[in-house]
């Protein structure tokens, strides 16, 4: 579940956020696709797909792939629509509840969302739920290893009541776990000098 002031700082956000965090969301993305192996005819689901520029890359390297983007926030994905094609499903809804069957994708993606989630147990157990047998779960987000991102979690949660927390490496890890996900890997990584990132891979 998601708190109102995260959907009010995203609606104000959305307009320009393409242009503000441009190297930011192409650095994260880039990595994530690094560490993401996709097979053309997927069937893929990303997880806080905001304006968009993820599906976009996806459909670059597997554009036969059927990619669908889910965010609680529907200015961004307003912008998103305005750049995909009229193909790709755009859905409003939060990550603890996701409004699909079970065993329906091949792998669910997410980049810069995890710190949002206020229920980030709820949702891996949601993510794992509509993932294929064997299916993979891919994460990008901010690493609370780093100081740089100890410093940043610290300020955001006095001060922006839209942010919940940042984890680290072994609470990801711990996490996963519990929810019974398999052969967890997880990086770590910096995109520049502040922002220290990890991303997490897994199997159902």
């Amino acid at each position: 579940m998601y708190s109102d002031s995260v959907k009010t700082e995203y609606s104000r956000l959305a307009k320009g956020y393409d242009s503000r965090w441009s190297f930011y969301v192409n650095a994260t993305i880039g990595e994530t696709l690094n560490r993401l192996e996709i097979k053309q005819g997927e069937r893929i689901l990303d997880l806080g797909c905001g304006t968009g520029v993820l599906i976009q890359r996806l459909l670059d390297v597997a554009p036969k792939s059927e990619v669908i983007g889910i965010d609680f926030c529907a200015e961004m994905l307003a912008i998103a629509k305005q750049k995909l094609p009229e193909s790709v499903e755009l859905k409003l809804g939060s990550a603890d509840n996701l409004p699909f069957s079970s065993n329906y994708f091949d792998i669910v993606v997410s980049t810069s969302a995890f710190h949002f989630f206020r229920d980030p147990s709820q949702a891996l157990q949601e993510a794992k739920r509509v993932l294929k047998p064997n299916g993979r779960l891919v994460i990008t987000d901010w690493c609370y290893d780093y100081l740089t991102c100890k410093v940043c979690d610290f300020f955001l949660r006095c001060f922006n009541r839209a942010h919940f927390r940042t984890y680290g490496v072994a609470e990801c890890q711990a996490m996963m776990q519990s929810e019974g996900l398999q052969e967890i890997a997880i990086e770590r990584y910096k995109i520049d000098w502040f922002w220290g990132m990890m991303t997490a891979t897994a199997v159902k």
